[in-house]
This record gives C-alpha cells, structure tokens and sequence, in this order.
C-alpha cells in the first residue's frame, strides 16, 4: 500500500464543509436571476456596462455550478475547473470588449435611470454574496475563482451606477462605455490570476 501511494495513487477526497456549499447554491440562485434582471434592463436601457454586468452574472451562475460539481472531487479536479472557469472569465473579457468596442463606433446614449436603478440592486446582492464568500478568499484556486468571480461583480455594480451618474450628468453614452471596457479589464486580469493558480497546482499534481 506504500508503495501504491509513493506512486501516485490518487489524493483522498477532503471533507467539503456544508456551510460553503449552502453558500455556493446560494450564489448560484442570486446570480441566476441577476443574470436576467440584467439583461432585461441592459436591452431597455441600451447600456453596454449593464450588459456586460449580465454576461458576468451568467458566467459567474456556471462557475458556481461547476464549483459544486467538482466540490468533493480530489485537488487535482477541482484545479482543473478552475482552470475551465478562468478562460471562462477570460471569454467574458474578451466579449464584452468586443461589445464595447461596438457600441463605440455606433454611438447612443442609454437610460441612466435604469442603470442607475438596477446597479444598485445588483450591488446589494453582490455584496451578499461576497460577505458569505470573504472567508474563503485564500483557498485553492478552484475557491479563490470563487472569491474573484464576487469581488469582480461587486465592483461592476459600483462601477455602473458611476457611469449612470456620469450619463445623466453629462448627457452623452462615453462613461457607459468606459466602464464596459474596465469590465473587460477586470475579467481578463482575473482569469489571468486563476488561470496561473490553477496550472501551478496542476503542474504540482
């Protein structure tokens, strides 16, 4: 038996604490119907910053989805779908500047009201969400994508609600977009960090 495990025998599975599953599933469901709130108010709003915010709500639903998938799983997969979510994230980046880049070159200007509105109530359940999370911060890289993935959104929302103030100030569609493009920014430096976690631990496994 000694030999088996001196010789890669596979890593027991560790004890999954019920508590950061209940909050998993919790974040799951709050990032579900974000996701369609979002986008609902993004389309009537015509705001890029509010679309791109959905995106990361949808992706963010599949992570936690695929982080209680792999939850019990042995280090090694649950590495491997961090490294899944962190090019995940990195797809978001890249779509949403694509987005922005678009809405650049058409113009308009959105509904600051309804980004405002809908800003703030994405806040607050961000905040919820990260509170719950805030003391798994340092885990393994499936857990930290976790973390990520919240502190990410909770500065989105600040984010939109900023560039509402500046669209109903300024009367002109250019603080949407900027913060639609610092979105993309944050997305791709935050797969960037999972990404290098999760090949560190694979290379190690």
């Amino acid at each position: 038996m000694a030999g088996c495990c001196d010789s890669g025998c596979p890593a027991p599975k560790q004890a999954v604490s019920p508590r950061y599953r209940r909050i998993l599933w919790i974040a799951l469901v709050v990032n579900a119907a974000m996701f369609l709130v979002e986008l609902g108010g993004g389309w009537q709003a015509a705001s890029v910053s509010l679309f791109a915010d959905s995106v990361d709500f949808l992706g963010d639903a599949g992570n936690y989805g695929l982080s209680l998938f792999v939850l019990a799983m042995a280090p090694v997969w649950r590495s491997r779908a961090a490294l899944v979510k962190g090019l995940t994230m990195g797809g978001y980046g890249l779509l949403v500047l694509g987005v922005t880049l678009w809405r650049a070159s058409h113009g308009g200007v959105p509904e600051a009201a309804t980004m405002g509105g809908i800003g703030l109530l994405a806040l607050l359940a961000n905040v919820l969400v990260a509170v719950l999370l805030y003391a798994y911060r340092d885990g393994d890289s499936n857990m930290r994508s976790v973390w990520l993935c919240s502190r990410n959104d909770a500065i989105g929302n600040l984010a939109v609600m900023l560039a509402a103030a500046g669209v109903f100030g300024t009367g002109q569609g250019w603080p949407d977009i900027a913060v639609a493009a610092i979105m993309a920014g944050l997305g791709l430096s935050a797969a960037r960090s999972v990404v290098g976690q999760a090949r560190g631990e694979l290379a190690k496994a």
